[in-house]
């Protein structure tokens, strides 16, 4: 229970369907936040209590900092040190709620963990399957690649077949002093000022890495930049520069510190390669399959062929059947079937 609306909700829902209900919050950082960002903070483990005592279900909290921080926020400034893009999400899922909260659940002798995310499992007769949610403005099946197939039989996500909307009045109804409560930001544990800020104030001045603004194509150096933490592939903005042309981040050189930009043309691939890819439709997947992939939260899916060369190395090769901007090292590619989550992989060479 994060102490929102979802996660308040698939509580309320489980108890009023005469489930044993107990409540959990992960305490994952002690230091406020900024204004808006309600998720996961000292205010939010109130309002979950609030929740449980007001439907009258235990609640405990779980102190995870440690495993937060190691995990999440020191991986997060890494990443962007290394010159590649984060996905703080996922690894928060992976790594803490269906995980070390998952195992927390099966010693305690829980039947099942149950969240707010937006997805659905449902049961396909010879397997479960992970589904995008029914709300396509809130679908959160993206971050929920990383779930481990066995896992599968023991998650619930009740609110999967919710829009958002119908989520507030249920709320509502039900009677839950969340019911209003604003919406929670993607990056939680962010404070005043943005990411690049976050990422400044934990980097030593040497791995900062100022350089030049240099165009992929024609090598032409264009402008200079004071640290390559603030750039990203498929960024257009704040790149300090004047073109006759928009011009997006192709790349980052953690080395040299160079960042590469081009045209939106110039930026685009159809070829790169995954590691540490997890599957949930298979055991073991085909050498070769047809699906759509998207390569970032709220990206299109669009088509491509997969090779998967030899399973057990983790790695596959994704060629796109059109060119596409801003692929980014360090993020997640998650391959479907429809709607249907098939697995997916982190983006590790692109080109």
């Amino acid at each position: 229970m994060s102490g929102g609306v979802d996660s308040s909700v698939t509580a309320a829902l489980l108890h009023r369907d005469g489930w044993q209900v107990v409540g959990v919050s992960m305490r994952l950082y002690a230091a406020p936040v900024a204004e808006g960002k309600t998720c996961c903070t000292p205010d939010d483990l109130y309002d979950a209590r609030n929740v449980a005592e007001t439907l009258g279900f235990p609640f405990y909290v779980a102190n995870y900092q440690d495993q937060f921080k190691q995990r999440v926020m020191d991986y997060f400034v890494e990443e962007y040190r290394r010159g590649r893009t984060p996905s703080p999400c996922v690894m928060c899922n992976d790594h803490l709620k269906f995980d070390i909260l998952l195992q927390r659940m099966q010693a305690l002798g829980g039947s099942f963990l149950a969240t707010g995310h937006y997805a659905q499992i449902v049961d396909l007769g010879d397997r479960r399957a992970l589904i995008r949610g029914a709300d396509p403005a809130k679908d959160q099946s993206y971050f929920l690649f990383g779930l481990r197939r066995e896992s599968l039989d023991v998650i619930r996500f009740p609110l999967g077949h919710l829009t958002k909307p119908q989520v507030r009045e249920l709320a509502g109804e039900l009677g839950l002093p969340v019911a209003d409560k604003p919406e929670s930001q993607d990056i939680c544990f962010i404070g005043k000022g943005d990411y690049a800020d976050f990422v400044e104030a934990r980097l030593s001045a040497e791995d900062l890495r100022p350089g030049k603004i240099v165009r992929k194509t024609t090598g032409e150096v264009l402008g200079s930049h004071e640290g390559i933490h603030r750039f990203t592939a498929g960024q257009r903005r704040g790149l300090g520069i004047a073109f006759p042309e928009p011009l997006y981040v192709r790349g980052v050189d953690p080395v040299t510190g160079d960042v590469f930009v081009g045209t939106r043309d110039e930026i685009s691939e159809t070829r790169f390669e995954l590691d540490r890819c997890n599957w949930l439709r298979w055991q073991v997947p085909p050498a070769t399959f047809e699906c759509t992939i998207q390569v970032r939260y709220r990206h299109r899916a669009v088509p491509a062929v997969v090779e998967v060369p030899d399973p057990s190395t983790g790695r596959a090769v994704v060629r796109l059947l059109q060119p596409e901007p801003g692929i980014s090292r360090g993020q997640a590619a998650v391959f479907y079937d429809g709607n249907e989550v098939l697995g997916g992989g982190w983006i590790e060479l692109v080109g």
